[in-house]
C-alpha cells in the first residue's frame, strides 16, 4: 500500500435526520362528517451510524467525501398513519478506528472488532399528531407537535494501524527497506531521514500459504514521546501491533543504547507497550565485513541473551527466512 494512499487522520461533519411533524388531519368522511382527529405521528430521523468494515485499511476515502446526513424523516398522515422513518447513515471505517468529538477531543468510542457498530447521532424524535391530544374538553385539536431536528457535530477519526508486526526504530534504519524485501509493499527508500511519513502495510507471506501483516511505522526521534517532531503521530501506529521488532541500524555506535533509547519513548508514551512480544534486530549487515559481521554476533549474543535477536540485510537477503521463522513463532506462541 503506497504512502498516498494512506489516510489514518480525518475530520468529517455529520448530521442526524430531523424527525417528521406530527399530522392535523381531521377525519371528513361522507356519512361521518365529524370524525374527529386521526392525524399520525411524524417518523423518527434517521441515525448516523459507525460501522466496522474488515475490508478497509485506511481513511482514504474520506478525503473525497467528508460530509455526511442521515435522511429525515417522513410527516405524519390521516387514519393516524405515521410517517416513514429516516434513512440511516452508515459510515464504515476500518477495525482500529478511534472516534472522537472535534470541539471537545473527548474520545467518544473505538472500533476495535469486526462486527461492532455504533450510533454516533441518534435521529429527532418524530412529533405526536393531533389525535394523542383529544380530550372529553377539546374534542378536535387542530394542532399537533412538529418532529424534533436532528444533531450535527464534526468527528475526527483516527486510525491506528492493526497490524500483527509493526517496525519500530529512527529514522533510515532501514525499516521500510526490510519492508519491501519481506512482502510486495513499495514504500518510498531513499538515504535521507523521515523518508517515510505515514505508515506502510505488507502482508509477508510464509510457509504452507501463511502469512500475517507487517506495518512499517515512521521512525522514532529521541523525544517522540513528549511530542517532539511528529511523536504521538506516529507513536499511536504502535499500539495495535501484536509484535514489535525494533530494527537497529549496523552503522550504530552503541546497539544497547540506541534499544534503549526507542523502549523509553514507548514507556513514557504508554507503558503497556512494553507488555507487548518483541524482537531485536542488527539491520545493514552487508555494510558489515566478515570479521565485524562476528564481533556484532558477539556483542547481540552479550547484550540480548534472552531477547530473540538476528542480524540481517534486506540488500543480500542474509537471514530474512530465519527472520520470518522468528516472528512467526512470537506470534503463535502460547498466552501466558
Amino acid at each position: 500500500m503506497t504512502e498516498g494512499n494512506f489516510v489514518d487522520y480525518v475530520k468529517i461533519f455529520i448530521s442526524s435526520g430531523n424527525g417528521g411533524k406530527g399530522s392535523t388531519h381531521l377525519r371528513r368522511e361522507k356519512y361521518i362528517p365529524k370524525g374527529g382527529p386521526d392525524g399520525g405521528d411524524g417518523g423518527r430521523g434517521g441515525h448516523v451510524i459507525i460501522k466496522a468494515n474488515p475490508q478497509l485499511w485506511t481513511l482514504y476515502t474520506f478525503k473525497f467525501q467528508k460530509h455526511f446526513s442521515a435522511g429525515h424523516g417522513g410527516n405524519g398522515a390521516k387514519n393516524r398513519s405515521s410517517g416513514l422513518q429516516g434513512e440511516d447513515r452508515i459510515i464504515e471505517v476500518p477495525v482500529g478506528t478511534l472516534v472522537r468529538d472535534s470541539e471537545t477531543q473527548k474520545i467518544l468510542f473505538e472500533i476495535t472488532e469486526e462486527d461492532q457498530e455504533y450510533i454516533v447521532l441518534k435521529g429527532g424524535l418524530g412529533g405526536r399528531g393531533n389525535w394523542h391530544f383529544k380530550s372529553p374538553t377539546r374534542q378536535t385539536p387542530r394542532y399537533a407537535q412538529p418532529g424534533i431536528e436532528g444533531i450535527s457535530i464534526y468527528i475526527t477519526l483516527e486510525l491506528k494501524v492493526l497490524a500483527d508486526v509493526g517496525l519500530v526504530g529512527f529514522p533510515n534504519a532501514g525499516k521500510s527497506t526490510l519492508l519491501a524485501a519481506l512482502t510486495a509493499a513499495k514504500p518510498k527508500i531513499a538515504d535521507y531521514e523521515f523518508t517515510t511519513l505515514k505508515p506502510n502495510l505488507g502482508i509477508v507471506e510464509y510457509r504452507d500459504f501463511k502469512s500475517f501483516v507487517m506495518a512499517d511505522i515512521p521512525g522514532i526521534i529521541e523525544g517522540a514521546a513528549e511530542g517532539k517532531g511528529l511523536g504521538h503521530y506516529f507513536l499511536r501506529h504502535i499500539e495495535r501491533n501484536s509484535v514489535l521488532l525494533y530494527v537497529i541500524p549496523a552503522d550504530t555506535n552503541e546497539v544497547l543504547k540506541a534499544f534503549k533509547i526507542l523502549q523509553n519513548e514507548l514507556l513514557k508514551y504508554n507503558p503497556e507497550l512494553l507488555d507487548k512480544s518483541f524482537m531485536v534486530i542488527l539491520s545493514k549487515a552487508d555494510l558489515l565485513d566478515d570479521e565485524l559481521l562476528d564481533e556484532y554476533e558477539k556483542e547481540m549474543k552479550k547484550v540480548f541473551k534472552k531477547i530473540p535477536h538476528l542480524i540481517i540485510s534486506s540488500a543480500t537477503q542474509y537471514h530474512l527466512t530465519e527472520l520470518k521463522d522468528a516472528l512467526w513463532n512470537l506470534l503463535n506462541q502460547p498466552l501466558d
